[in-house]
């Protein structure tokens, strides 16, 4: 029988209802012919819940003991979930990680898949059964303890399983009916689209878009796994939703498809330091150490006099979470001291926020960036630095015209329009 991968994220199994109303979906998959692999997360809630539980516990608690506790969420959920399919008289079983078992490494609270054996749940299939309802986020370790792959790894869960059993697609529920042209809260023109492509979904997912995890998305595009987001919520059929797909599958992309945010940005300039090679090394070398997230990065080179000879010295700046600032400060502050570098002045801006326009049809097209500026140019709104891929422009701009700047561009490119 044909394969279908469907994952009910925490807000779509919060209660009995939600997991009802998901068995439900399950269940009218089973009738059209699928043998279906169920991924849930655990009920809305519950993970922080139990992480509160731990860090209530133990300030330097064992990171082993952490993903023992944590991953018992998306346990409960499976058991019911398998149950409310049984009174629906559809057989279905319950798998945790280490049944299955989902081999990883054993970077606790962030381990990554090694393996998906298919042989326990084949011979489940073959013996009649018609769904395995699968904890996800979660695997098990080498040594045997439970493991856990970090925020959002449920999404992860149900690629990795899509990819392991050739499934015909991975249908991921949500409580959103699609993916957007910008999101809707910012300006009521935002368009669900009907397909996107893995690239443009991974640079939105990157740049700030919540509705698929990043990794998610990189593992589907490196397996080519065919994913749909769609709402647990309403009545859907298989036009239903967005479908995220290789680019080979869209007959026509328009030239952004999408603009997205980030409102927690800051950018910080090491003012005046000595342009010579490895420099930049010497920066982002101790950066990368601290676990600091760098995004855009501009250099300005210039001459300063020094007693009676001119040198060549450059201004730095980056740009990073807002909440890895303090991190990135002791980096600097320790590369300096150590004397790795020097500099003189480290200035840190924490009010802005970057906004990016996305599509694969900027490959072919010229002007973009002009039409982004003079959008932008329009409303005032000042660009602070600026930085590019081959689908993606981002401009750090200041915060309190975020969104101006969103709905600016999402007029400029027209994509309230099919």
């Amino acid at each position: 029988m044909p394969v279908l991968v469907m994952k009910f994220g925490g807000t779509s199994v919060a209660d009995l209802a939600r997991i009802e109303n998901a068995a439900k979906k399950v269940k009218a998959e089973v009738e059209r012919g699928y043998d279906v692999i169920v991924i849930v997360s655990a009920m809305s809630g519950e993970t922080n819940k139990l992480v509160g539980f731990v860090e209530g516990t133990s300030n330097l608690y064992d990171a082993r003991e952490y993903d023992a506790v944590v991953a018992s969420g998306e346990n409960v959920t499976a058991g019911l979930m398998a149950l409310r399919l049984q009174e629906m008289d559809i057989p279905a079983r319950s798998w945790q990680g280490w049944q299955v078992p989902i081999n990883t490494t054993s970077a606790h609270s962030s381990a990554r898949f090694i393996s998906i054996p298919r042989e326990h749940i084949d011979a489940k299939f073959a013996e009649g059964f018609k769904v395995a309802v699968v904890a996800g986020f979660q695997g098990v370790s080498a040594e045997g303890r439970i493991t856990t792959l970090g925020r959002g790894g449920s999404d992860t869960t149900a690629v990795a399983f899509a990819a392991a059993f050739d499934a015909e697609r991975c249908d991921i529920y949500t409580d959103v009916d699609g993916i957007y042209t910008t999101d809707p809260r910012i300006t009521s023109k935002a368009r669900k689209l009907d397909r996107i492509a893995f690239e443009e979904m991974l640079e939105l997912a990157s740049l700030g878009a919540k509705v698929l995890q990043t990794r998610s998305v990189e593992l589907a595009m490196r397996y080519k796994v065919r994913l749909r987001v769609l709402s647990s919520f309403e009545d859907t059929d298989e036009t239903s939703g967005t479908l995220v797909c290789d680019e080979d599958e869209l007959m026509e992309s328009k030239v952004v498809s999408g603009v997205a945010y980030s409102r927690d940005e800051a950018k910080m300039t090491l003012v005046t330091i000595e342009d010579r090679p490895g420099v930049a090394s010497a920066i982002f070398g101790p950066l990368a150490e601290a676990g600091v997230n760098v995004d855009m990065i501009v250099q300005n080179i210039s001459e300063k006099d020094i007693g009676n000879r001119t040198v060549a010295v450059t201004d730095m700046t980056f740009s990073c979470p807002v909440n890895q600032v303090a991190r990135a400060q002791k980096a600097m502050e320790d590369a300096r001291a150590s004397g790795k570098i020097s500099y003189d002045d480290l200035v840190v801006d924490t009010d802005v926020a970057k906004v990016s326009v996305v599509g694969i049809g900027m490959r072919s097209h010229a002007g973009v960036a002009a039409k982004m500026f003079d959008a932008l140019s329009k409303e005032n709104v000042n660009i602070k630095v600026i930085g590019t891929s081959e689908i993606k422009i981002s401009v750090l701009i200041d915060r309190k015209y975020m969104e101006l700047a969103v709905q600016a561009l999402h007029d400029a490119f027209d994509l309230d329009k099919v």
